[in-house]
């Protein structure tokens, strides 16, 4: 049993995780601070059920302000899921928010855990690091040129993360998840927006020609790999976390449309600064080292996804 801080447990992928670490018997401490990135009571209703379980105990706070060299003692294991989400939304003033919450927190929380009896610390990362490739698929070893603030201060993260563990031996790792959706996906993200406009009978804004294709991964294969970088021996490495294969936004509202049994309606706009043209994760790696092997099919996991926001 690991005793596991999961920062940013509230959210979409923070509660899963969570409640799958809950469910295997661990106990774990969540801490989220409920930004405004969207509504509060989406974040609550996330960990309704968590908040009722022995082993999860749940601390309302910001990074930046807690105490956290008393929060880590008897703690195995932390999970870093707490970040400001969005690509679109980086960019101006805003991005200080990014910096904040993306940047300064990886290093408050990783200047503590380097004096704490932690045997892994897993970092969030996002294949907004990457940019735009000239070749697919992605691989760890290409050079990262992100095209947005956002993924300006992931790639911050992950380089902290490494010097963390190359000066003080911290055990890190750094997962890029690729475009994650599924049940309590953010109300912003483009599945979620897409059943709702149909389901509504309302406009679905496309940003771009639709013909801009991502690797899609299902949350159950996030928290699956995320828990096995957790539990894994290996430290000081980075791994990307897709699900192997690449969709377009066009098939995906054609696929929506058969599941859904109603016909979308579609307003194609400008595509927005920071949007990438196409993504696909070498998931090699993740496979040969963490034994990971992504399982949900996209129609299966769209099926999941379009009764979680019916039943909302």
């Amino acid at each position: 049993m690991m005793k596991v801080l999961v920062t940013g447990c509230a959210g979409f992928i923070g509660s899963h995780v969570s409640e799958a670490l809950v469910k295997k018997g661990d106990e774990v401490i969540g801490i989220d601070c409920f930004t405004d990135y969207y509504p509060r009571k989406i974040k609550e209703k996330n960990i309704a059920n968590l908040t009722k379980k022995q082993n999860f105990r749940f601390i309302e706070g910001n990074i930046l302000k807690l105490d956290l060299k008393d929060l880590l003692k008897n703690i195995n294991c932390i999970i870093h899921e707490a970040a400001q989400a969005g690509v679109r939304a980086s960019w101006g003033q805003s991005f200080r928010i990014y910096v904040d919450n993306n940047i300064l927190a990886t290093q408050k929380l990783l200047e503590a855990a380097k004096n704490s009896e932690i045997k892994k610390f897993v970092y969030a990362s996002s294949s907004s690091v990457y940019g735009d490739v000239n070749t697919l698929p992605m691989k760890e070893t290409d050079k990262p040129k992100p095209v947005s603030p956002y993924g300006v201060s992931k790639l911050a993260g992950e380089y902290l993360c490494y010097l963390y563990w190359k000066n003080f031996n911290l055990p890190t790792i750094s997962l890029r998840y690729f475009t994650v959706y599924g049940e309590r996906q953010r109300p912003d993200m483009a599945f979620h927006r897409f059943i709702k406009a149909i389901l509504e009978n309302k406009k679905i804004t496309m940003y771009g020609d639709g013909n801009q294709t991502r690797d899609f991964t299902y949350i159950s294969d996030i928290v699956n790999a995320t828990i096995s970088a957790a539990e894994s021996s290996i430290s000081g490495e980075v791994f990307n976390i897709g699900g192997g294969i690449r969709t377009s936004l066009a098939e995906i509202i054609c696929l929506l449309e058969k599941l859904i049994g109603k016909k979308a309606k579609t307003e194609y706009v400008k595509k927005q600064m920071g949007d990438v043209k196409h993504t696909l994760a070498d998931i090699r790696k993740a496979k040969n080292i963490l034994d990971y092997k992504p399982t949900m099919k996209i129609e299966e996991g769209l099926k999941k996804e379009i009764e979680w926001i019916k039943k909302q």
